[in-house]
């Protein structure tokens, strides 16, 4: 199993692996999920999937086990800039604008992550490690990129399992009904622990 953070500076040293990542996206996303996100040639994509962001897959064999998007909030593509900012400005029909208590920051040190998914096809009993090399490498990718913080909207229970993963969570935002699922916004302070 490995593990590794895509960029667009990257991505040529790597094959499939981005196409193969969107791939897995789409069957999550779409297929199992039945979200209506934009999509081409079985890949899932948006406005937010752009040089600025970062990709990270977990992988073995040519397929993705799992992914996050990471997206600096300063980052700006016409009138977007990154999904929470641009659902709490009421530019995303699908998720409520209120789903920050507070505005949402803009700064280099905070970064977001989105598209965060474990494929179904993992087992049961590799999803634990699957899920732990996931945010390892968010955390790292993270830091390395200047991060102290990261906003993420996850399902309600999220928090709980992240903390007893090690991370420092706060949640930053009501749980609130999204796409027939229970979803809160949350904050990852990266400045205290190193994993």
């Amino acid at each position: 199993m490995q593990t590794t953070t895509l960029s667009f500076t990257n991505l040529h040293n790597h094959g499939d692996l981005f196409a193969n990542m969107l791939r897995a996206r789409h069957e999550t996303f779409i297929q199992q999920a039945k979200w209506d996100l934009p999509q081409a040639d079985g890949m899932e994509y948006d406005q937010y999937d752009t040089p600025a962001s970062r990709w990270i897959a977990v992988h073995e064999f040519g397929e993705v086990l799992a992914g996050i998007r990471l997206t600096p909030t300063t980052t700006k593509c016409g009138i977007y800039t990154y999904m929470i900012r641009d659902a709490q400005r009421g530019l995303l029909d699908s998720i409520p604008s209120n789903l920050l208590f507070e505005e949402a920051p803009v700064a280099e040190h905070i970064w977001e992550s989105s598209r965060i998914f474990v494929s179904h096809r993992v087992p049961s009993n590799l999803r634990m490690r699957v899920q732990m090399n996931l945010i390892n490498e968010m955390t790292i990718s993270a830091r390395e990129l200047g991060a102290t913080a990261v906003l993420g909207l996850i399902p309600e229970n999220g928090p709980r399992w992240g903390r007893r993963v090690g991370l420092d969570i706060d949640v930053v935002g009501p749980v609130m009904d999204i796409g027939g699922s229970k979803n809160a916004c949350i904050r990852i302070n990266l400045s205290n622990k190193l994993h």
